[in-house]
């Protein structure tokens, strides 16, 4: 998403003064979707790009109601599937969480596909990749969502574990300190109360699946690519799979591993 509109405070959105306020009344919604089967209507942020196309054709595949936020409806239009299930609404992370409530409706589950545009702006990562995606968790909050998928990336906290001169680190961190900003977005989603599934995948590769979905705890890779759309079945495949409740997952696709269920692969990943 581009990073053009105005922002909420980066103070208030960083260091947040009632991260649990609301931590309650999340949670009972997440559980009464749970048990009702699971969720109905999934709105997705950054549907207009090329991982969120992804998503919402997903969601539709699986059965699910779509509001496919995007910064351009037009463009958006053109480029997702024609159904009566879907419906395109405006949406731009970085206007706030009041806009972005309004975008969300009456969905009952968000995933976050965004992503910066490349521009001259070297604040452009945090505009959106952090704060706009805090400002999508407080926007859930206010619509008491229960349940946040977030596609972020592998390498995010590749300091801590001895990937500080990895060259994808170095790369990606490049630009306005990309892994960063996304990792600090990572961090406030644990902290908010809210039924997270955070999915960190290799490099995205535009080119249809190839090889099985290998599926590991956080902080465990550092190098693999996979498909644009494993990586949506993933994000759209965790709302159907209650073993993905409250997990940092990180993927890549390997033509040497074995073929495993997706509910397995994240049942074999443990919380923390």
């Amino acid at each position: 998403m581009a990073a053009t509109a105005a922002i909420s405070s980066p103070s208030r959105l960083l260091f947040p003064s009632a991260v649990l306020r609301r931590s309650s009344s999340i949670k009972m919604k997440a559980e009464e979707g749970e048990a009702s089967g699971g969720y109905k209507k999934v709105f997705v942020a950054g549907a207009g790009g090329r991982t969120g196309r992804r998503v919402v054709e997903q969601l539709l595949a699986k059965g699910f109601d779509v509001r496919a936020g995007a910064l351009d409806v037009a463009r958006a239009r053109g480029a997702l599937p024609s159904s009566p299930n879907l419906e395109i609404v405006r949406a731009d992370v970085t206007e706030g969480p009041d806009k972005l409530a309004d975008a969300i409706g009456d969905a009952d589950a968000v995933i976050c596909a965004t992503g910066f545009r490349y521009s001259w702006d070297v604040f452009a990562p945090w505009k959106v990749d952090n704060w706009g995606t805090v400002n999508l968790v407080e926007a859930c909050r206010r619509r008491t969502v229960g349940r946040f998928v977030l596609v972020s990336s592998i390498l995010v906290n590749g300091a801590a574990w001895g990937q500080l001169l990895n060259p994808a680190y170095v790369v990606l961190n490049a630009v306005g300190l990309t892994l960063v900003a996304k990792l600090q977005a990572e961090k406030f989603i644990r902290k908010s109360g809210i039924n997270y599934t955070i999915v960190r995948p290799g490099g995205l590769r535009e080119d249809p699946p190839s090889g099985n979905l290998v599926m590991t705890p956080e902080d465990t890779l550092y190098k693999g690519s996979i498909s644009r759309e494993q990586v949506a079945e993933v994000a759209a495949g965790a709302l159907l799979c209650p073993e993905s409740s409250f997990k940092v997952v990180e993927i890549v696709s390997d033509g040497d591993a074995p073929a495993r269920p997706l509910a397995e692969l994240f049942a074999s990943v443990p919380q923390r």
